[in-house]
């Protein structure tokens, strides 16, 4: 079932698996026929990650990265779209000499090769598949999966069935059925699961836990609960109290199961051990699915967690805020800090320059990321420099005061909106003598970016001369990477995504400093 935490457990299980020293990677299969997530719905689909390659990928990776430490690339994420993209590709090409190209054996051939060549550099590969078991959108990858069994040694794969036994409020008790019957419906494919991860609100019982052993056929000491933990950081302990790891290795015939436990238990430590709150807001377009920012929340709470502070975090819909004449603005005088996020179009836009406004003037601490950098751009213009029209042609083509412009490079992009943005790790000069450089400690850095427009360089003189400081940049110069306001507490913006550089025990730089100033 989709929503379950798959990701959740994949993460946790590559994390123990690396704990005992070996090389480990994880990839996602999503079942839907887009060739990435570049184009979807963060209120539907939730964020958009961004890989170092410039990948727009599913948000699962960025919970695989901030577990194992280890960057994933856009091949990572696997679609039914890239899938038969590369099938029929190969067709066109004549490579299949004539045959009639079929789903078995030509597109599940195409997804085995594709996962092999993840697994290459590994030992261990995790592979996640998106969805629900009996959908028809993962047939395919589970008939690729039940092939790949069969052509491996026993000690080669290993299947983990993330499965669901809810409590009824009716009846205070663990059903099981949802689980026996998902296992069956599995088996009907042809795919036989080791080990279930049962997802429950509380600890799965002893009875329940027998019953799903007996009637799903899988040993006692397999069923694994999975139950609701005050942090996802918390599952791999939650999982290696119950003994995966020796499962585990007894199926895949693993030699080391010495978990190397408190170099992570260390970092899990830090979420619980907090001297005070600190409270944010975050004023954004996507704020009804908070997953639409799921690696910004990860960031403030890896930071918050460095700094010994519990973290607080209250979303407000931008849209909000659109009339500020008719809104208390004093509403953001309880955070301590105010974060405006990516996002894209006109809509709830004049609600973040309403709220980056009050930020400013009222000295509360602030930080703003793609499109929060780029607002604040068009606040500072308007509000202290005087260009009453100041604005973005990604919300007015026709505006003659575009403090925001359209990347020159971006004109092809008209007819193709996928995968064509500035994507990917960039490399940022950063100046001397700056709040950047004193965050960052080095004059350069190296980070993502997803965005189609940047800072019209036309209005760097006027902007400078009223106090805010370009303090970052990138290609030779061309393009701003980064503001602040020295004369503010903190005011400090972004055109790159950072949070997608932060993981547990190291949070990224910009988001330790955010912290640091509104604790």
């Amino acid at each position: 079932m989709s929503g379950l935490g798959k990701g959740i457990v994949a993460s946790s299980v590559g994390k123990l698996l690396q704990l005992t020293g070996l090389k480990v990677t994880c990839t996602k299969i999503d079942p839907y026929v887009n060739y990435d997530a570049g184009t979807m719905n963060p209120t539907a689909h939730g964020e958009v990650f961004v890989t170092d390659d410039g990948g727009e990928c599913d948000m699962d990776m960025g919970n695989y990265e901030r577990f194992l430490n280890t960057p994933m690339t856009k091949w990572h994420n696997i679609t039914t779209g890239r899938i038969y993209s590369d099938v029929i590709k190969a067709e066109r090409e004549g490579k299949y000499l004539g045959q009639c190209v079929q789903i078995i054996p030509h597109v599940t051939d195409v997804i085995k090769n594709s996962l092999k060549k993840l697994a290459k550099n590994y030992d261990i590969l995790v592979v996640e598949c998106g969805g629900t078991v009996g959908d028809i959108e993962s047939l395919p990858f589970l008939e690729s999966f039940r092939q790949m069994e069969l052509e491996q040694d026993d000690t080669e794969t290993l299947f983990i069935h993330v499965t669901l036994a809810p409590i009824l409020d009716v009846v205070g008790e663990q059903k099981t059925k949802p689980t026996q019957h998902s296992v069956q419906e599995l088996r009907r494919i042809g795919i036989h699961p080791y080990i279930l991860a049962v997802r429950c609100q509380k600890p799965l019982n002893r009875e329940s836990r027998h019953k799903i052993s007996m009637f799903a056929s899988v040993r006692e000491q397999c069923v694994i609960s999975c139950h609701d933990s005050f942090s996802i950081y918390n599952v791999p302990e939650i999982l290696k109290d119950q003994g995966i790891i020796d499962v585990i290795s007894d199926k895949l015939d693993l030699k080391n199961r010495n978990i190397k436990w408190m170099e992570w238990k260390k970092v899990t430590d830090s979420f619980f051990n907090s001297t005070g709150n600190v409270n944010i807001g975050i004023v954004g377009k996507y704020v009804n699915l908070p997953d639409s920012y799921v690696s910004v929340y990860q960031a403030l709470l890896h930071s918050s967690a460095k700094l010994g502070k519990k973290l607080s975090v209250e979303w407000i819909d931008s849209e909000k805020f659109e009339n500020s004449s008719k809104v208390d603005m004093k509403l953001l005088n309880k955070f301590d800090g105010i974060l405006v996020p990516g996002g894209f179009g006109a809509r709830g836009s004049e609600g973040i320059i309403n709220s980056i406004n009050y930020a400013r003037m009222k000295n509360i601490p602030f930080l703003g990321i793609c499109f929060g950098f780029q607002l604040s751009l068009i606040e500072f213009a308007r509000n202290q420099c005087g260009i009453n029209n100041a604005s973005s042609q990604e919300f007015n083509p026709k505006n003659n005061t575009s403090v925001v412009k359209f990347m020159p490079e971006q004109e092809h992009t008209q007819r193709n909106l996928g995968g064509s943005m500035r994507l990917g790790k960039h490399d940022i000069t950063i100046l001397p003598k700056t709040l950047a450089n004193k965050i960052y400690q080095s004059n350069e850095i190296q980070r993502r970016h997803r965005h189609r427009y940047e800072f019209n360089q036309d209005y760097r003189q006027i902007i400078e001369e009223n106090g805010m400081i370009l303090s970052g940049h990138s290609d030779k110069g061309r393009r701003i990477e980064i503001l602040e306001i020295p004369s503010n507490k903190f005011f400090f913006a972004v055109q790159y995504h950072s949070e997608f550089n932060s993981i547990p025990g190291r949070p990224e730089e910009a988001f330790g400093a955010f912290i640091t100033s509104c604790a």
